[in-house]
């Protein structure tokens, strides 16, 4: 039976990305904020010692906020700015490295980090600067991280799920959580190697950096 810990899964895209795992046969190892939060390190490498040797095959670094939107030159707030970084950036890096050997240990070997579109840089219009910019740094932290871990045979990819109708991306979004979590488990379980530091689509397209 394969393992997925996926963070972030009280609501909205984690919770459905448990539920279907679940249904599918995966132990689910499901965190929420209240028993590892992002933004405390100490958390979760406590987490991960609770984990012991438990083989993962699948890590999502699901967990993410959006923070206050329509921040504009004039009007930046810093601090909130540097919350989005700490939980969007730099949380899904202390899990990667929290767990790094808990998915070293297992069969599947993935790191998926959730993304989104508005990540790109190419494609950037400057619309939600303080969340687009910690994407697009996530999005470089698996391009490293692909390169770094290659010689242990682990792939990272970055993923969008599209625009969902979640919390974050509102009721007038096109796609459904059940929807998008479909096409995000299909991206993952046809993964390969070659497709280690790539940042896809959750209908399997390829998004430019």
């Amino acid at each position: 039976m394969p393992t997925a810990l996926i963070t972030g899964s009280g609501r909205g895209l984690g919770k459905e990305l448990a539920r279907q795992y679940a249904a599918e046969g995966w132990k689910v190892i499901a965190a929420e904020r209240r028993d590892m939060d992002m933004t405390n390190r100490k958390q979760i490498r406590d987490y991960a010692a609770r984990l012991g040797n438990q083989p993962i095959d699948l890590l999502f670094c699901n967990a993410g906020i959006t923070g206050r939107k329509g921040m504009s030159p004039g009007s930046f707030d810093f601090d909130a700015w540097e919350e989005i970084l700490r939980v969007n950036l730099l949380g899904a890096a202390a899990v990667a490295e929290a767990f790094l050997d808990n998915v070293a240990a297992s069969e599947r070997r993935v790191i998926a980090m959730m993304s989104s579109r508005l990540g790109s840089i190419s494609e950037s219009s400057g619309m939600t600067l303080p969340y687009s910019t910690s994407k697009a740094a996530l999005n470089m932290l698996v391009k490293g991280l692909a390169a770094t871990l290659a010689a242990r045979n682990i792939i990272v990819v970055a993923l969008s799920p599209g625009w969902v109708r979640t919390d974050m991306g509102g009721e007038q979004a096109p796609l459904s959580p059940e929807k998008s979590v479909q096409g995000l488990r299909q991206v993952i379980s046809n993964l390969s190697a070659e497709q280690s530091g790539k940042f896809l689509s959750h209908d399997g397209a390829e998004i430019p950096w």
